[in-house]
């Protein structure tokens, strides 16, 4: 039996993000991805301003006059939502956790695919798989991933991307989407990371905190690492402290930058307390612009 507090938050996060899909995201999706080809529709009459190439030269001169062959996007695709649910996940200064906002994001992100008429599927993953779900069509299906992705319970802390990469490659035959979603915080994965993107096309969504970067100015503070258990008192009044951790902060971002370029992958940059829409929307109008 599925707790209704649960239910309640799943039909809240479907309706919000419908609306965004409908009112922000409308035709982004689609724009962005090809679809697997192009077939035949139909021949029709040439008309001004068709593409001449596109005349079928035996149809024209069975009539007499001009006539074009129309194709239409083989669409169907399959999208993947790779997400890290590992403890550093669970964190957040601002409204919410970083794993909230995953869950809305990848909510979107299905309710985009299945309005195109995609498959989703779900991999959720720390240091060991916690959850596969097969994709599938149908809003029903995204809604069992929306659940997935709220009631999750992860056996694992920490953080294995070139693990779930290469699960990932083994459970998924097909060319899909897949969308890594994580905060990154692993070492050594750039091989596995480059293998799944010649077989597959792989955007990286990247989760953030301010306070994974800024240290606020609060005197000393206890300091727990979800991954590990670890923890540490630094003084945050210490001018010298807060540079070295931005500076840590930085030089991360830096090689998770470096370790994306180089496997030619696409990145999604999104925080907690901050609108992830606009971050979407002008990746859609990026890689709509590389299409044309």
């Amino acid at each position: 039996m599925i707790p209704q507090d649960l239910l309640k938050k799943v039909r809240r996060i479907e309706l919000r993000t419908s609306r965004l899909v409908d009112d922000v995201l409308a035709g982004g999706y689609h724009s962005a991805f090809k679809g697997r080809g192009m077939e035949f529709e139909e021949v029709r009459q040439y008309q001004i301003g068709d593409d001449v190439r596109t005349i079928d030269w035996n149809v024209s001169a069975r009539y007499g006059e001009p006539h074009v062959k129309l194709y239409r996007e083989e669409r169907e695709l399959t999208v993947m939502l790779l997400v890290d649910v590992s403890g550093s996940q669970h964190f957040g200064t601002h409204e919410e956790f970083k794993d909230e906002l995953v869950a809305e994001i990848c909510a979107t992100l299905s309710i985009s695919a299945i309005r195109n008429n995609d498959k989703v599927g779900l991999v959720c993953f720390t240091d060991r798989i916690e959850a596969y779900i097969p994709p599938r069509k149908g809003s029903k299906h995204v809604l069992r991933v929306i659940r997935e992705l709220l009631a999750i319970e992860p056996q694992g802390k920490g953080t294995d991307i070139g693990s779930a990469l290469e699960f990932m490659n083994k459970v998924q035959k097909k060319r899909a989407i897949v969308f890594l979603v994580s905060d990154m915080q692993d070492r050594n994965w750039q091989k596995q990371l480059q293998i799944a993107n010649r077989r597959h096309d792989v955007v990286a969504v990247s989760t953030n905190d301010i306070a994974e970067t800024v240290l606020p100015r609060a005197g000393l503070m206890r300091i727990e690492n979800p991954e590990t258990g670890e923890t540490h008192v630094i003084d945050t009044s210490s001018k010298r402290v807060r540079q070295a951790w931005n500076q840590l902060a930085t030089e991360s971002r830096i090689a998770i930058e470096q370790t994306l370029r180089r496997s030619r992958v696409d990145q999604i940059i999104v925080q907690t307390g901050e609108p992830f829409t606009s971050s979407l929307r002008q990746f859609f109008k990026r890689r709509e612009a590389r299409r044309a």
